[in-house]
């Protein structure tokens, strides 16, 4: 590879392992530069105790409120980003989703083009990232020109349980979407997947799927431990000159034609703020002073549901959801939002939130549960925001749409109970878990609102992209991994044409 990379790509997330995939078999010399490091392949990766009770794999970083108080903010820095960790659940964003919607507490504007304009890079993602699924049990399910490849991930016969008595009660569990080879995970070891980090273990992640595909090219270059500390431009303020970062304690920097920033949709507004400069005094892309506004993290909790006539023996648990009261809340009122089955949740697990429980006592109350995860739409606000001061993140998470989700949970305890669980607990997720943060940099057709176009280009710096949940107009209420890399798909194709053709 040439000293100066044609494109780099700063992050290995899913945005960016993806983009790098299908800018792959164009030729362009590509540099992917990552600040953390591998995942190594140890067992502490299924070690509960270690991830949950000992924070094992959280990195140690402080973010701060924006009124002072500092909080750990549970982003992962590795190969393959937050992915490492996630749920593998690939599902697309309604049809709805891309129009505007009525919510309890607003009103969630439509995307700048509509769900067909997705829909084959959907299909092309869901390939990609091997998604294992079954359609037609989901009836708020968009259209879909391509089937999965693969049947679904199987429910153990405790869940089977469950799901039968829900579809008794008239509702519509289906299979949920998932990037795993269940037979790979379990020979590693019998535990769930979700919030365990995966080394090749058969979860399909950014570094497993995407990443693995575009290094496949010998053009394609991955640099770990590089941390990219600001964009420099040229003289007129426009194209990004240079790409500065850190490696190994020394400074370095790159110019290449094109720079794709995926570092998170938190790191990425906070590098594009720290890169101000005289032509850019409110930072890179900034003009609509929409950098670092709009942050929206999902209103999500865990529901747990007991019943001393239940038995769950099961290892990984999580195989179906419900979305019957995602685009309304089945009585004709407004959306509420999703629900899944969370993974597994052992006594070890519930220890770390219940320190003066024992174990054994909890590990006998989970043996009788089963775990959910409810989650509802955070409306777009520019009073929600990342911001910087000196080297400090402040977070500013202005929570919208929260009634709705108490009326979610309300509604899923509701249906549990009919379902035979007398107790149902639920424990809401704060801004210490990263609930799908998303929407700092996000797209659209006019400058003045939006920092990015339709195809995540700058307005402000026609060589620069910014390519992960960032973008997002809208955090709908399902799992955004998958519309992120149908997108950094979409991208990667206009960047062949448009520029790498020119």
């Amino acid at each position: 590879m040439q000293n100066q990379p044609e494109i780099v790509i700063i992050g290995s997330g899913v945005g960016g392992a993806t983009i790098a995939a299908g800018l792959a078999a164009s030729g362009a010399e590509i540099l992917i530069l990552e600040a953390g490091h591998h995942i190594e392949d140890l067992p502490v990766n299924r070690d509960q105790r270690a991830i949950f009770q000992n924070g094992h794999f959280r990195p140690k970083e402080t973010w701060y409120e924006a009124g002072g108080a500092g909080f750990n903010p549970g982003n992962y820095y590795n190969v393959g980003g937050n992915s490492k960790f996630y749920g593998a659940v690939l599902t697309r964003y309604r049809r709805e989703d891309f129009e505007e919607m009525r919510h309890l507490d607003g009103v969630s504007p439509a995307w700048p083009f509509p769900y067909e304009e997705l829909e084959s890079w959907y299909g092309k993602a869901e390939e990609l990232y091997q998604v294992r699924g079954r359609l037609g049990e989901d009836p708020t399910e968009p259209a879909h020109s391509t089937d999965y490849a693969h049947g679904p991930v199987p429910d153990e016969p405790a869940i089977s349980k469950v799901r039968k008595r829900l579809r008794g009660l008239g509702l519509h569990p289906y299979s949920l979407p998932l990037g795993v080879d269940i037979e790979r995970w379990l020979a590693k070891g019998k535990t769930p997947w979700d919030a365990h980090p995966n080394s090749f273990d058969g979860k399909m992640d950014a570094e497993t799927a995407a990443l693995t595909a575009a290094l496949e090219y010998p053009n394609v270059r991955l640099q770990i431990g590089s941390r990219v500390t600001r964009l420099t431009t040229a003289s007129d303020g426009k194209a990004i000159s240079s790409v500065h970062y850190v490696k190994d304690g020394v400074e370095h920097s790159v110019s290449p034609k094109l720079v794709i920033l995926s570092a998170g949709a938190v790191q990425s507004a906070v590098l594009l703020l720290r890169s101000a400069d005289e032509r850019n005094p409110a930072g890179l892309a900034n003009r609509s002073d929409q950098v670092g506004r709009n942050f929206m993290n999902h209103n999500s909790s865990a529901v747990i549901a007991l019943s001393p006539w239940y038995r769950n023996d099961s290892v990984y648990q999580k195989t179906f959801g419900l979305n019957d009261f995602y685009l309304s809340d089945g009585e004709g009122g407004p959306p509420l939002g999703n629900i899944q089955l969370l993974g597994r949740v052992s006594g070890a697990i519930l220890k770390a939130n219940m320190k003066s429980m024992p174990e054994w006592l909890l590990s006998q109350v989970s043996s009788r549960a089963i775990d959910f995860y409810a989650m509802s739409e955070d409306l777009p606000s520019p009073e929600s925001r990342v911001m910087v001061d000196g080297d400090r993140i402040l977070l500013k998470w202005v929570r919208t749409n929260w009634q709705a989700h108490l009326k979610l949970v309300a509604k899923l305890k509701g249906v549990l109970k009919q379902a035979g669980f007398p107790v149902v607990l639920a424990r809401a997720f704060d801004k210490r878990t990263p609930s799908h943060q998303c929407g700092t940099v996000r797209i659209g057709r006019d400058p003045a609102q939006a920092p990015l176009d339709v195809y995540c280009r700058a307005f402000d710096h026609p060589n620069l992209f910014v390519v992960d949940a960032g973008f997002l107009p809208t955090s709908a209420a399902v799992n955004p991994a998958l519309t992120v890399a149908a997108q950094a798909l979409r991208v990667a194709d206009y960047i062949i044409k448009e520029d790498l053709r020119s």
